[in-house]
């Protein structure tokens, strides 16, 4: 795992100084080795971070060129299949000689042998890299299918001083001489309403994120006159989702299962392969337990796990995690988070994120990449399970909004949702603990609330953007903004011959997973430079997945029917049956309580005003109802502190 960047300039003299700089930026992202390159006659100019996992000898440092000399390449991220690759490769040329084991390498002969688009159709793994071909003088980005590493790009400077920029993280790009960063206040919008920037947007004007299966590439012409070509798709999730829809599985349930766990052991096995430590990540939820208790299955040690927990009863999924690693016999190790504890990372939030990113779970997620960091290099999570097997309560809240679209007219709908929100969360908290109601989830009030706003829509295909929606209307909120379209409005895929939860599914693999949970991860995990692997997100069985009927996935009401199924074989029932408890955080409670002073000075009315980017009133309102306990508003809340906080260390 690694950092990358590079630039392209007409003008600039001091190329190996600026390449310099921009390394030390993203040196936590591999603080190994690190490494330039510079064709001054070109004007290119790449730089890498090295965190040696694979053939950590010195054969592996980038950035490297090809045998032939007609590629040099800097490259984040892990080619699961490279040992098969190689031997295709030895196949066709018989007389290739190697200079390491490194799948750098055999990335990198693949582009010269194969070309970059049968390159990319061939490799199973997660990647964001760089590539310069002095044969054709062309630069080419490209990123994994699903979005595991990121790549930010874009033109920056004026005049003769033009340059394109690109790298892992913002931070590279921003100690560039002619990098500008004027904020898009349309992006801050998206981020209040989804709690991240979904790509292609970014907090600044002209800066890009690479969206998942795409690559671009830049003639030195196209550099020569400062243009940007639009990016080339080489994976597509959408087609690959209607294939398996057409392509069913036609064996049984049985059948099924073991085909699957047979898969998901494959995927997972691929994943351990390392020259470093590996551990992983346990929550105690199904995702990340089956892959620990598969794992388990086929080590000859026991595995390192890692956990954080809390205080506060209701949000501790760790004495289950505890139990779990103790049933598969893992070498288990946890850590509780405090208040105080979390007021340690929140100043670091905005460096590590480099833009405003507001999903709150990102402080325990760092927190445990930290601890896990002192054990290992390498950590394997369960990331990608609630989307591929319907694991989110929200898919279940569907299912349960069919029935009442159906026979409840708007206006009664919209009568009941007014009643609902005319009582406080605090009250119908209160309220439920009187009522028997099946897997009652942690801030029941909160959530009824949400089930409310749902009430409120008038059709069911408004649902899913009401779901995933903070700020109902984010542009009243941030002054002189407009929202810009996104897969959820303007871009919609063609996903209408599914029904309405595996749209869901779908729009949040699109979406959420990619902008959110794998950008959450990434910036966490390298910010400790300990690098992530998810077994769910290859490629090959994301496909396997698309072609399981969906009554395996979701039945009677749950979600991940078949995986638990394939986990109650390794783990006893009675520990991993619970309600979905996420990765959540008592953030309500803590902004009354040891946030509160830091979250006042950030909401000052008087420093509203100054900084002019939202309206005030609207957001004092809320702090003040937020406060006084009238309405929990820490979900929004916390959108407008992380800009805040973000505005205060970047301006």
């Amino acid at each position: 795992m690694c950092g990358i960047n590079g630039f392209y300039s007409k003008s600039l003299s001091n190329f190996d100084d600026v390449i310099v700089k921009m390394n030390s930026t993203i040196s936590h992202r591999g603080p190994d080795t690190n490494g330039a390159w510079s064709d001054k006659n070109s004007g290119i100019v790449l730089g890498h971070q090295r965190l040696s996992i694979i053939d950590v000898s010195s054969s592996g440092n980038q950035p490297m060129q090809s045998s032939s000399g007609r590629y040099i390449l800097t490259y984040n991220g892990e080619i699961y299949n490279y040992l098969k690759i190689r031997k295709e490769l030895e196949m066709n040329n018989p007389n290739i000689k190697w200079k390491g084991k490194s799948d750098t390498e055999i990335l990198l002969e693949s582009i010269d042998f194969w070309g970059i688009e049968l390159t990319l159709q061939k490799i199973q793994g997660m990647f964001a890299f760089g590539i310069w071909d002095q044969k054709m003088r062309c630069l080419i980005l490209a990123r994994d299918r699903i979005g595991e590493k990121p790549l930010y790009y874009g033109w920056q400077g004026e005049g003769n001083n033009r340059v394109f920029l690109f790298g892992s993280e913002l931070k590279a790009l921003k100690v560039h001489p002619e990098f500008n960063g004027q904020i898009n206040r349309d992006a801050i919008a998206l981020q209040l309403r989804h709690n991240c920037i979904p790509a292609p947007y970014t907090i600044y004007k002209d800066i890009y994120k690479l969206l998942p299966g795409n690559y671009l590439e830049l003639k030195h012409n196209d550099l020569k006159k400062e243009l940007l070509s639009y990016p080339k798709k080489y994976w597509s999730l959408t087609s690959s989702l209607m294939y398996g829809n057409k392509n069913q599985l036609k064996l049984n349930e049985d059948e099924i299962q073991k085909d699957l766990e047979k898969n998901l052991k494959i995927s997972v096995k691929k994943q351990m392969i390392s020259d470093v430590p590996i551990g992983a990540f346990l929550s105690g939820g199904v995702d990340s337990s089956i892959v620990v208790a598969l794992m388990q299955s086929q080590s000859h040690q026991p595995v390192k796990t890692f956990t954080v927990g809390f205080n506060e009863n209701e949000y501790n999924e760790a004495k289950f995690a505890k139990k779990i690693a103790k049933h598969l016999g893992t070498n288990h190790t946890e850590l509780y988070v405090s208040p105080k504890t979390a007021m340690e990372v929140i100043p670091k939030i905005s460096t590590i994120y480099d833009e405003p990113f507001s999903d709150s779970s990102q402080i325990p997620t760092f927190l445990v990449s930290q601890l896990t960091k002192q054990h290992v290099k390498v950590a394997i999570s369960g990331d990608g399970g609630d989307e591929l097997f319907g694991g989110y309560n929200r898919y279940k809240m569907s299912e349960k909004f069919s029935s009442i679209f159906r026979f409840m007219p708007f206006t009664l709908r919209k009568t009941l949702a007014s009643t609902i929100q005319s009582i406080s969360p605090h009250n119908l908290d209160k309220i439920s603990r009187f009522i028997p109601i099946l897997d009652q989830p942690t801030n029941f009030g909160d959530k009824i609330h949400k089930a409310a706003d749902v009430l409120n829509t008038k059709n069911f295909s408004d649902i899913y953007y009401t779901l995933c929606s903070h700020w109902k209307n984010p542009t009243e909120i941030v002054l002189n903004s407009k929202e810009p379209g996104t897969l959820l409005t303007k871009f919609k895929p063609n996903i209408n011959y599914l029904d309405t939860q595996q749209q869901m599914m779908a729009l949040d693999f699109l979406t959420y997973l990619p902008d959110d949970i794998l950008v959450k991860v990434d910036r966490a995990a390298m910010a400790s430079s300990l690098e992530t692997r998810v077994p769910f997100l290859d490629h090959n069985l994301i496909e396997y997945v698309f072609k399981i009927p969906h009554s395996l996935k979701f039945r009677n009401g749950h979600g991940k029917w078949i995986l638990k199924k394939i986990l109650n074989q390794y783990v006893p029932k009675n520990l991993t049956e619970r309600p979905k408890m996420g990765f959540e955080i008592p953030l309500g409670s803590w902004l009354r309580g040891p946030l509160r002073d830091w979250a006042e000075n950030l909401l000052n009315e008087k420093r509203l005003n100054q900084e002019n980017f939202f309206n005030t009133k609207l957001v004092r309102d809320k702090w003040l109802e937020h406060l006084n306990g009238k309405k929990n508003w820490h979900h929004h809340l916390w959108d407008i502190l992380m800009f805040q906080a973000w505005l205060e260390k970047n301006n």
